[in-house]
């Protein structure tokens, strides 16, 4: 295991890369004093080390006419290495679902579903989502209204003092 080391430039450098990924070298550098160069190499380092894994732009769901969000709580037939991977190879290819995450609880998998309109959210569910290998059951729920999502990942644990900066990857 190779431990990584995070210093107060590469917690400020990720912080401003999570909130705007699409700023310059040179804008980044302005705001955690550092040079263009050098804010290149810390990123290339990052990149190297897994702590940032992609780049991507943040689309506005409602404004390219996904209005419905829904959560469904999966539950398999069978709770073996084989069902579930059978149901995870393919709920990986339902575009709709853009997040499917494996659970611990009453249910065995939550899925974060984004479609058009309710009748979309109908068509999905009922001829795809419960088609496919080894579901039991789905319980679904629709939001009403976001009142917070994000992608940027709390960092102030990095910062107190007393706490490692290293970790072990």
């Amino acid at each position: 295991m190779s431990k990584i080391i995070i210093d107060k430039y590469d917690l400020a450098l990720i912080d401003a890369l999570q909130r705007k990924g699409n700023a310059t070298n040179a804008v980044l550098g302005e705001q955690i004093h550092l040079s263009a160069s050098q804010i290149s190499r810390r990123i290339q380092r990052l990149e190297e080390d897994g702590i940032i894994d992609r780049y991507v732009a943040l689309l506005a769901p409602s404004a390219l006419g996904l209005g419905v969000t829904a959560f469904a709580q999966v539950i398999l037939e069978r709770h073996n290495d084989t069902a579930s991977e059978a149901f995870e190879s393919q709920v990986a290819q339902v575009a709709e679902v853009v997040d499917c995450y494996a659970i611990s609880g009453d249910a065995d998998y939550m899925l974060r579903l984004v479609v058009p309109d309710l009748s979309a959210f109908s068509d999905l569910l009922m001829k795809r989502l419960l088609n496919l290998p080894g579901v039991a059951r789905i319980k679904t729920s629709i939001a009403l209204k976001t009142i917070k999502q994000t992608h940027e990942l709390p960092l102030e644990h990095l910062k107190q003092p007393g706490k490692a900066k290293q970790r072990l990857r």
